[in-house]
């Protein structure tokens, strides 16, 4: 296959916190014929040493297998004439995790464009994904975005919407969202790349913006209503990852369901037996906890829990 114009892809691709990423934007990029120039991660030492995250950054071995130059944005000063040296007209932008400065997004004639898994201009932020599963929502999607100065605030070539269940992982959404947004991306690029097509900007109502998640939010807190814990343990699977201990034992709960309108007897917190069940009282409804991992021990069920522990 021919191959297009050269470009330069920002980001990693984790598109979450505490995921992994099967690089399903630069993989489809490559099978469509487009030459990855250089791979940009942001910050001194971020490749090996990325903010939250124990594992090497996927696109570091890719780079390695691709024989594509990896950058790390420190000085964006220093870095200017290094990306400038490419002369790409185009670059495209998957979860970057910072800012990336004016005068880069300047290098490129066409623009970076940003795969934000949201429906701008909602999420904009670095949590889409977490706060759509926080926030119980029906329906998410992709937006594909010419970047700009401002944080997700720019102009949009396209957006596709998909439907939730309610029951995603952290994971399995990101991986969705992942694969979505390879697909709309290198189908709209040939019309990005001619100039045939022109980006719309953002509706100006609706707009939301997410914090950063803390390490502290994973501490589980049961006086909220179950279905916002079992939410919480959805969106902070990988990190923070959501924390208590039952019986002074620290646990990292994985996976939970809500019983609506059970009204045990116990102080919110109280961890009991409710048939062969774990469960844990909370202000409204019972939480069941399916998956934890005690301290010192691998994931295992509820039930397997109960087995060798006393609560």
């Amino acid at each position: 296959m021919k191959q297009s114009k050269r470009i330069l892809f920002f980001g990693n691709e984790r598109l979450a916190t505490g995921v992994t990423t099967n690089l399903p934007i630069l993989k489809a990029l490559v099978s469509n014929g487009y030459n990855i120039a250089a791979i940009v991660v942001p910050g001194k030492s971020s490749a090996t040493n990325p903010s939250r995250q124990s594992r090497p950054l996927e696109v570091v071995q890719f780079a390695k297998d691709n024989n594509i130059t990896l950058i790390e944005l420190g000085d964006s000063q220093s870095a200017v004439s290094q990306l400038a040296d490419f002369k790409s007209e185009l670059a495209v932008l998957g979860a970057f995790g910072k800012l990336v400065p004016e005068i880069i997004i300047n290098l490129f004639p066409k623009g970076i464009i940003n795969i934000h898994p949201s429906l701008l201009p909602r999420h904009r932020g670095p949590i889409p994904i977490e706060a759509t599963i926080l926030g119980g929502e029906s329906e998410t999607g992709v937006s594909l975005m010419r970047l700009t100065k401002a944080m997700d605030a720019g102009p949009l070539y396209d957006q596709v919407t998909i439907s939730l269940s309610g029951h995603e992982s952290k994971q399995a959404l990101t991986d969705s969202l992942g694969i979505l947004g390879a697909k709309r991306l290198t189908a709209m690029l040939p019309d990005i790349i001619s100039g045939t097509i022109t980006p719309v900007p953002q509706a100006s109502t609706f707009v939301s913006y997410d914090q950063r998640l803390k390490s502290s939010d994973g501490q589980l807190d049961f006086l909220k209503p179950a279905i916002k814990l079992e939410r919480e343990i959805r969106a902070f699977l990988g990190w923070p990852r959501s924390r208590t201990a039952i019986n002074k034992l620290p646990v990292v709960i994985t996976g939970t369901h809500v019983i609506k309108n059970q009204h045990p007897p116990y102080p919110p917190g109280h961890f009991y037996i409710n048939g062969r069940l774990l469960a844990v009282a909370t202000t409204k409804d019972t939480l069941i906890i399916d998956r934890l991992i005690p301290t010192g021990s691998k994931e295992m069920s509820g039930s397997d829990f109960l087995a060798g522990h006393t609560i």
